[in-house]
């Protein structure tokens, strides 16, 4: 079992920034992710990394949004830069031992989600 939990969220005017954690409890071998889901709408992807560091980003936060990880505190983290109204949802990491699992939205294992409300 691989047990994440996600801070950072909150409440920023648009333009602001944040930046998401994701600590988990097993080893740095997992691929992990972030997802949100906004209120009436279906989950999506935002950004992916692999063990190694590689990543991939929608296509809605590219240029804004930058995922990396530290290995040796087992920590995902989300820079959220240039928010928008759009961007507000609940934010969910994911983790994985695949990354195609990742990338698909099945993972075996997320955390409980942190609140991201973009407005002024």
């Amino acid at each position: 079992q691989v047990q994440l939990v996600e801070s950072g969220g909150g409440l920023v005017q648009p333009g602001g920034s944040l930046k998401l954690s994701c600590v988990a409890s097993a080893s740095s071998t997992y691929a992990m992710g972030w997802y949100r889901q906004a209120p009436g709408k279906e989950r999506e992807l935002v950004a992916a990394i692999t063990s190694g560091g590689s990543t991939d980003y929608a296509d809605s936060v590219k240029g804004r949004f930058t995922v990396s990880r530290d290995n040796a505190k087992n920590t995902v983290y989300l820079q959220m830069n240039s928010l928008k109204p759009e961007d507000t949802a609940v934010y969910y990491c994911n983790a994985d031992r695949l990354y195609g699992r990742i990338l698909r939205g099945n993972a075996n294992y997320w955390g409980q989600g942190t609140q991201v409300t973009v407005s002024s």
